[in-house]
């Protein structure tokens, strides 16, 4: 198994690799140059498996027992999801009118990251620990993916970890999350800006390969492989126990499945179309909030950024730029690096694209799309509180509204079988439950959150906001690096 950038300038990278890189050298995402196939009977073979037994053979298929053993992967897997606060790992909540709810929000922090987070840390521990070598990890955060990395990797002798997060764009519950971390290995970052200006300095400090090399630069948002190859194991699982896929059918067509997912940086619903690619039957459903350039895109080729990120009541997808797509493209576009290149460029530079209207017709063949206000997603939250007493989050409630408004039975475009992604709990959601007029009992770790003392530093919003955040990032990473190479700790 041998990975590539999309766009064309690397190939031949092995899975330890690309687990060690945030983007390619050529500013593209990484990606396997050949997606194994599953087969029918493979499908069948593993109906009844647990969560994590999937998620390993998932894994096993992208990383060769020559850099970790099947036995090792095992173990690895097993530890990083042994936390959770359910013993399935994930749940799945049957509701009334054939909704059915993939909870994935079991972890430390509540959302889906940590299913994936917490099974890359251990990769990425495993490694060094083989190699006796430290790295830093860089990580832009939205909400939920800050806190996830810095639960997984604090306090681990191997990783430091630099986090920025979008000051006052989330949620309380998230950031206590992340600055009450107080583990030496752990710097967060409060930013006066957007995820996606966040995004801008970021990108310049993984394309300046100096900097990357010379102090193990890295990163664990979804643009890292790993995070996106485990995620393909939430489709394969969702399929296995709602489609109706039968061990001893052999010879049968495979029933689809529906998977409605709420989506942002586009990491989920990128993971969902690479199983389909690989044969897993399904239909996929983006649904996005007013940010809505997936739907734009989707429906009318409009691939372009708002001038504002619009603040919602699901913020963690409050987002601009679904990096995603990037992957999304180059496997519609038969893996032309080249193309990829020039459109991600163009979009880079103008914040705009209009893609062709065959690139367009390609895109809603494999995706369908929705767009939900906030009071779409207030009155969702509500409805399913009232049929089924059910708090969904926002975030999940930008995927069920699709369940309301597209009913099985009225649209026969859509599948027999269908699944929504809740991404999060509803405990780290408070002013959106209240807004709707529904109560929540917070958990007792939330609950606790609130008398944690707290820890991070500021970047403030001046004129050159872009160039400045870049300088105090690096000047961190390279203290970092040089206070570990002297044995020492650094934070300021």
């Amino acid at each position: 198994m041998q990975y590539c950038s999309t766009r064309g300038g690397v190939r031949g990278w092995d899975f330890r690799d690309v687990l060690f890189s945030g983007y390619a050298p050529d500013g593209g995402m990484f990606m396997p140059e050949s997606l194994p196939l599953l087969s029918p009977d493979t499908l069948r073979s593993w109906k009844g498996l647990s969560y994590t037994k999937v998620v390993v053979e998932v894994a096993s298929l992208f990383i060769p027992p020559q850099l970790i053993p099947r036995d090792h992967l095992e173990i690895l897997v097993g530890e990083a999801l042994s936390g959770f606060s359910v013993p399935e790992v994930v749940r799945i909540a049957q509701l009334k009118g054939g909704l059915s709810i993939l909870e994935l929000f079991h972890g430390d922090t509540l959302a889906f990251k940590d299913l994936a987070m917490t099974c890359t840390v251990r990769f990425l521990n495993y490694f060094l620990q083989k190699e006796n070598r430290r790295a830093t990890v860089l990580v832009g955060t939205s909400g939920d993916t800050g806190g996830s990395a810095i639960q997984s990797a604090k306090g681990l002798p191997g990783l430091d970890v630099v986090v920025v997060y979008p000051h006052g764009r989330i949620t309380p519950v998230q950031e206590k999350h992340m600055i009450s971390c107080m583990k030496d290995n752990v710097h967060v970052f409060a930013a006066d800006g957007s995820s996606d200006d966040i995004d801008q300095p970021l990108r310049r400090l993984f394309a300046d390969q100096e900097l990357v090399k010379s102090h193990g630069l890295m990163s664990l948002n979804s643009v890292n492989w790993s995070r996106v190859m485990i995620q393909l194991a939430h489709f394969v699982y969702a399929y296995l126990e709602l489609s109706g896929v039968k061990q001893d059918d052999v010879g049968a067509a495979l029933p689809e499945l529906e998977v409605v997912v709420p989506t942002g940086g586009a990491g989920n619903i990128a993971a969902g179309l690479i199983v389909k690619q690989m044969g897993l039957p399904l239909k996929l459903v983006a649904m996005v909030n007013s940010n809505d350039i997936v739907h734009r895109m989707v429906t009318s080729g409009d691939f372009s950024m708002a001038a504002n990120v619009t603040q919602t009541l699901a913020p963690a997808i409050d987002i601009q730029d679904p990096y995603n797509m990037e992957r999304v493209f180059w496997l519609l576009l038969g893996r032309d690096g080249a193309k990829v290149k020039t459109m991600m460029e163009e979009f880079q530079r103008s914040h705009r694209h209009l893609l062709p209207e065959n690139h367009r017709r390609l895109l809603s063949q494999v995706m369908w799309t929705g767009t939900v206000t906030d009071e779409g997603i207030l009155e969702t939250m509500r409805s399913c509180w009232e049929e089924n007493q059910y708090v969904l989050c926002p975030h999940t409630a930008v995927a069920v509204w699709h369940h309301y408004h597209c009913p099985h039975s009225a649209h026969p475009l859509f599948s027999r079988y269908r699944c929504y992604i809740a991404t999060a709990s509803p405990a780290k959601f408070q002013a959106a439950v209240e807004k709707a007029a529904l109560t929540f009992d917070l958990p007792e770790a939330v609950l606790a959150l609130e008398k944690l003392p707290t820890r991070y530093q500021e970047l403030e919003r001046s004129q050159n906001w872009c160039e400045d955040w870049e300088d105090r990032l690096r000047e961190t990473i390279q203290s970092v690096s040089v206070a570990r190479k002297n044995g020492m700790t650094y934070y300021t």
